[in-house]
């Protein structure tokens, strides 16, 4: 498949999101028109803002509910590629299916309307997880590879549904979704004229770029490590839970080069940092914690 190039136009899904965000500016600075979907209007208004310096090469249009089958006709028209990376937030879900059912939709939505309506589309990025391929393997320390998937959750989730430890759920609802995206791809390899790629990031961290009033509005990540900072003990939380992370302008990046090097179509790619301290970072703030908010904002 050929890669696209600027000034083509791209579709953003979530652009309101974390890393979306940062995909949307990376885009526009290599003279990208962009696209972005939204849930609200309050949201694309202030993405508006945020990119204000680039005029008319970013808009936005309204998806409400991306589980709707549709709800992405109207966004993929007249667009060249394609970076999904809205995903339903439901968090705390006792039913493993209250996570994963949107996941899945979602991801397939977007992939039927590009194939229906949208017929300039190239290729599809979609943003997956190494959740999709981290699960106890041999090896000190072991390794992982695109060639890996977490069974482990997958196969928790089936056996003990609500019972399911709540990371596993979530593990689980990446490695369906993803899948789903393969599936689908295979499936109608004939008869659409786009590829698909996936970006399967660690644990994001780096600045924010949208609108942060408060603690309260920060995204999924970037909360968690709020919180493990606001502990007796952070360095100790954040390894709880996580064991790499990566900045987020790579992750946005590495989307972004998806979109355009040719080779990568038909590929997953993992995106992570090899080592680091959390020591460092935790040292960094130490002195004020509630310079977190500042840390994360350029």
């Amino acid at each position: 498949m050929p890669a696209i190039q600027s000034p083509a136009k791209v579709l953003v899904t979530g652009a309101s999101g974390y890393v979306a965000s940062w995909i949307v500016k990376v885009l526009l600075e290599r003279g990208y028109s962009v696209r972005g979907t939204v849930r609200s209007a309050s949201k694309g208004e202030s993405l508006k803002n945020t990119f204000k310096d680039h005029g008319e090469n970013f808009s936005y249009v309204l998806v409400e509910d991306m589980t709707i089958d549709g709800a992405y006709n109207d966004a993929v028209k007249g667009v060249d590629a394609i970076a999904h990376t809205a995903s339903p937030v439901v968090l705390n879900a006792r039913d493993p299916y209250d996570l994963i059912n949107p996941a899945v939709s979602g991801t397939v939505n977007i992939l039927k309307s590009a194939k229906q309506y949208g017929p300039t589309v190239k290729r599809v990025v979609i943003t997956s997880s190494c959740a999709t391929i981290f699960q106890p393997k041999k090896g000190n320390p072991p390794i992982y590879t695109e060639e890996d998937w977490n069974e482990v959750a997958v196969k928790e989730v089936e056996t003990k549904g609500v019972d399911a430890d709540q990371p596993q759920k979530y593990r689980a609802s990446k490695v369906l979704a993803e899948r789903s995206a393969w599936k689908w791809a295979e499936e109608n390899k004939d008869v659409v004229v786009f590829d698909v790629t996936t970006i399967l990031p660690s644990f994001v961290l780096g600045p924010i770029l949208t609108e942060v009033a408060s603690p309260s509005q920060l995204n999924a990540s970037p909360q968690r490590f709020y919180d493990a900072v606001k502990t007796e003990k952070p360095a100790d939380a954040l390894t709880s839970f996580v064991a790499s992370v990566v900045d987020v302008r790579d992750v946005a990046l590495a989307h972004v080069r998806a979109l355009e090097v040719e080779e990568a179509g038909g590929q997953r790619f993992i995106v992570t940092k090899t080592s680091f301290s959390w020591q460092l970072i935790y040292d960094t703030l130490q002195q004020d914690r509630k310079s977190y908010i500042s840390y994360f904002v350029e």
